[in-house]
């Protein structure tokens, strides 16, 4: 299927291989529970001049063993002492997703979350909210992702973790129910190293998925991956945000601050608008340059009229007030008209043509003009 018909649309917005960069400012559990810090990382996300934000959705006694849930969590960054206990503090439920969603829509901004479960995905839709992300760990998890297909909501897919064959296997379970899919290349670790990116991935599902838009879910602390993956044919960057890179919380010190998000945002504006259409032309603002450093065709000493062209006759020098280099081979062997000076540009109407039609140079170029 042709790339052309790459495209998904997100609240009205389209993203396809000729459009900007769309920016998903992930808040996840950043907010750190509160919904006026939540509402405020939206704000600043709307400020930085990213195309959306996102949240995560998890009923969390449902996704987790009773062993693991109340297992103990000693992380500097816990909320609770258990691990279960820890997600609940930064869990919003159902009224909370809402009056976030209402928040987000007063100001004309898209806010979607990640559906780590069913009833997770149950609430996005009934909220209202115009999309649904499904996480790294879920790529092998085909029941939610053929569930989450099913409410015809864009989809945006991370891959970190996977296989080709995993995500082929995603793909297909996706695809017969729901179209509007992207899928992200994602290294699942914060931070990865640059060595364990793999940013040509993108290219190979741009090449083995011709139907579906790609994107990246970058966890690295800066802006660097984004830009190439972006240059490499990623329309969706999802990038973790934050207030404050030294909140408590695993995520703030991989996140962008607001400066940095609205650095990242113009510098993919700016790639954008530098890709072009990848039809080679010549620009009027290059002529100056050009008048310059081009050459044309002088003659290399004084020439007499009658003289036959050699090669060490002519030769290329700058400004390009004649003709360029590349006529060189239709004069060789040609006679002159008229004499040369040093330096004086050849013309055509400058020489004269062999008798009886013959080549003018062993290049077998012939001078009829």
């Amino acid at each position: 299927m042709s790339s052309l018909q790459r495209k998904i649309e997100i609240n009205k917005c389209v993203i396809n291989d000729t459009s900007n960069a769309y920016v998903i400012a992930e808040i996840g559990h950043n907010h750190q529970g509160s919904i006026e810090l939540c509402k405020k990382t939206i704000d600043a996300a709307i400020e930085a001049g990213a195309s959306a934000a996102k949240l995560q959705k998890r009923t969390n006694k449902a996704i987790y063993t009773k062993a693991f849930y109340n297992s103990p969590y000693n992380s500097p960054c816990a909320y609770a002492p258990t691990y279960g206990a820890h997600r609940e503090a930064l869990e919003f439920d159902k009224s909370q997703i809402e009056e976030l969603t209402t928040y987000a829509r007063k100001k004309n901004f898209t806010l979607f979350a990640t559906a780590f479960d069913e009833a997770s995905a149950d609430v996005i839709v009934e909220v209202g909210m115009p999309a649904i992300k499904i996480a790294s760990g879920d790529i092998t998890n085909t029941p939610l992702l053929k569930y989450a297909a099913s409410f015809g909501l864009p989809m945006l897919v991370s891959t970190g973790g996977a296989t080709l064959m995993d995500v082929r296997r995603a793909y297909d379970a996706i695809m017969p129910i729901n179209q509007q899919l992207c899928l992200l290349q994602c290294t699942a670790d914060y931070p990865p190293l640059p060595e364990q990116m793999n940013l040509n991935v993108i290219s190979t599902y741009r090449q083995t998925f011709q139907d579906v838009v790609i994107g990246l879910s970058d966890h690295t602390v800066d802006d660097l991956m984004p830009i190439a993956a972006f240059a490499l044919g990623a329309r969706v960057i999802e990038k973790h945000f934050t207030l404050d890179r030294t909140m408590k919380g695993s995520d703030h010190a991989i996140s962008l601050d607001p400066a940095g998000m609205n650095f990242m945002v113009q510098r993919l504006r700016s790639l954008g608008t530098a890709l072009g259409d990848g039809f080679k032309r010549r620009y009027p603002c290059e002529e100056r340059g050009l008048k310059k450093m081009a050459k044309a065709l002088v003659a290399a000493n004084a020439l007499p009229a009658g003289h036959v062209l050699r090669p060490e006759d002519l030769v290329a020098k700058s400004p390009p007030d004649g003709l360029p280099p590349y006529e060189k081979d239709f004069f060789l062997g040609c006679s002159l008209l008229a004499p040369l000076s040093p330096d004086e540009a050849i013309l055509k109407n400058h020489v004269e043509r062999p008798m009886n039609g013959k080549l003018c140079s062993k290049s077998k170029i012939n001078c009829e003009f």
